[in-house]
């Protein structure tokens, strides 16, 4: 997979770097293209482990659930510190873009325990039980990334 190359790549992160901004990261903007050929941006909580990013969401018939059919192409974005610097015009951020492919898990436990271990980890055993009584309640889903990529200005 190759995407045109990044305007500043002054600014390109080490894979490294982009993938410690994946690990920190809270939450991140899940992107798909729905069946009308619109795209749509989800912010979600997720979980990365091992080249993949793990994520949950309503059972029900939504919008998301709609556009994830089989392994669907995707992009994640997770914007990680960001100051503004108001007499520049400008900003230091860290962000990472990842693009994959997405698909419903059959290890909704597995993928709920990658968020619990990750969102609470002083709470396992609670998370646990609270995976096991949402199971049955959520879609859990696995993203395996293909391509990554990290930017940042880090200077004032």
């Amino acid at each position: 997979m190759s995407r045109s190359k990044m305007r500043r790549n002054d600014r390109q992160l080490p894979a490294g770097e982009a993938e410690e901004i994946l690990r920190s990261g809270r939450y991140g903007v899940l992107s798909v293209v729905c069946d009308d050929g619109y795209p749509y941006g989800v912010p979600l909580s997720y979980a990365y482990d091992n080249g993949k990013l793990y994520f949950h969401h309503t059972a029900e018939e939504s919008l998301l659930a709609d556009s994830i059919h089989g392994k669907t192409k995707a992009c994640f974005t997770v914007v990680g510190d960001t100051e503004l610097l108001p007499a520049k015009f400008s900003t230091k951020y860290e962000s990472v873009i990842v693009f994959g492919t997405i698909s419903e898990s059959d290890d909704k436990i597995g993928v709920l325990m990658q968020l619990v271990d990750k969102l609470s980890p002083d709470h396992i055993e609670k998370g646990r039980k609270y995976a096991e009584n949402a199971a049955p309640r959520v879609a859990a889903y696995e993203f395996r990334i293909e391509q990554i990529t990290g930017k940042a200005r880090k200077t004032s």
